[in-house]
């Protein structure tokens, strides 16, 4: 599994035209999944983004000192198969390394089950859905995970 996570102090997704999942202070995660990812990389993933240090002190002297959890932020998850999308070749990309929608969704749905039995509130997209998201990104800060194989 495969998450870009974005500490943002707002997110939305639309999907036509109807706002589906909103949060305030929190992160947005993009998240991909591919062929051979499992329940144990989804539990591996929810709890790292859960207790990442990427939020600021409670004094604001440290932009990187509390966790998503300690500042009772909400997490905005939206599937995004084109994280496994391979663009060297050529002028189109490749997809075959995203998995299949009946292997993705399902995980993807378990993350997030995941990541609420860690106290976090989530909001998510439409899985294959045509979505328009919008964010304020807070630093910026914005990190690539990969989960362990």
């Amino acid at each position: 599994m495969r998450a870009i996570l974005q500490r943002v102090t707002q997110a939305s997704v639309k999907v036509e035209g109807r706002v589906v999942g909103a949060i305030d202070h929190g992160v947005l995660i993009l998240l991909g999944v591919t062929h051979d990812d499992t329940p144990a990389q989804a539990d591996w993933l929810a709890a790292k983004i859960a207790g990442l240090r990427i939020f600021r002190a409670a004094d604001g002297a440290s932009h990187f000192d509390r966790s998503l959890r300690e500042v009772a932020g909400a997490a905005l998850v939206v599937s995004q198969f084109t994280l496994y999308g391979e663009a060297r070749k050529g002028r189109r990309p490749d997809f075959t390394r995203a998995a299949k929608p009946d292997v993705a969704e399902p995980l993807i749905d378990y993350f997030c089950e995941q990541l609420r039995r860690q106290g976090v509130r989530v909001e998510t997209g439409v899985f294959g859905a045509d979505m328009a998201v919008a964010l304020v990104n807070d630093g910026p800060v914005t990190l690539i995970l990969d989960a362990p194989a």
